[in-house]
């Protein structure tokens, strides 16, 4: 059994450029945390699992000198792999898993690339629920009360109270066996489905999804001030 991570990185990123100066130019997988673009810490984050056997990035084309540019700066080593990314989501994930050459029970991970404060340990317990369960995303127990509502011309209406335990806020890595994933994407593409991340085109083909326990710092970036709060969390490990 070997392990690949899949890092869709082609995406814009438009929120990030209000109020950050010099922002709009700069996807938010490409800003800087403490020196480091955000996609180079969320790449070193897998390198540093010796049981990741490759990482493979997708970038768009306009993107894949500045990319390979930072991996050679920054030493990946052979591990790190670059694909075309897709005009969305599930296509950068689509086209990364045709470029794999897995066997169908191969782990595959894909992880937010503007997530970059993955850590080790939960990698490592996604990649072992995985492997004892066909399939495995990272979550957060949510806090505040979820309600259900219903949307009208003047607003929403509250239609319901969902139980909190009932529900979780999903993270990244997302992943399951390679021939799992594979066939999952490939009932998605033949019948025009897009899914909002790997685990709802894995349920919509019958798997059985699982959930690992995340953290407060697996968090995306998003919009200005989430790269302070990053340095913020890097700080108080240095500390």
């Amino acid at each position: 059994m070997r392990v690949f991570v899949i890092l869709p990185a082609a995406g814009i990123g438009t929120r990030m450029a209000t109020g950050m100066p010099g922002s709009a130019a700069a996807p938010k997988q490409f800003l800087e945390i403490g020196g480091v673009p955000v996609l180079i810490r969320s790449v070193q984050a897998f390198l540093a699992v010796p049981r990741v056997d490759a990482v493979c990035v997708a970038v768009r084309g306009i993107d894949r000198e500045r990319v390979l540019a930072q991996v050679e700066e920054f030493k990946l080593g052979p591990r790190v792999h670059l694909v075309e990314g897709g005009d969305n989501r599930q296509e950068s994930v689509g086209n990364a898993l045709a470029a794999l050459e897995c066997e169908d029970d191969d782990v595959v991970l894909v992880h937010d690339a503007v997530r970059p404060l993955i850590d080790p340990g939960t990698i490592e317990r996604t990649i072992d629920a995985v492997t004892r369960h066909g399939a495995a995303i990272v979550g957060m127990p949510a806090v505040d009360t979820i309600k259900q509502v219903e949307r009208t011309a003047d607003g929403a209406i509250v239609t319901s109270t969902i139980p909190r335990e009932r529900v979780i806020h999903a993270q990244t890595p997302q992943g399951a066996l390679f021939g799992l994933l594979r066939r999952a994407f490939a009932e998605a593409e033949t019948d025009g489905f897009s899914g909002t991340d790997e685990a709802s085109v894995l349920e919509r083909a019958g798997v059985e999804v699982w959930v690992v326990p995340g953290s407060a710092r697996n968090f995306k970036i998003t919009q200005p001030g989430d790269i302070e709060l990053a340095e913020f969390y890097l700080g108080r490990e240095k500390a």
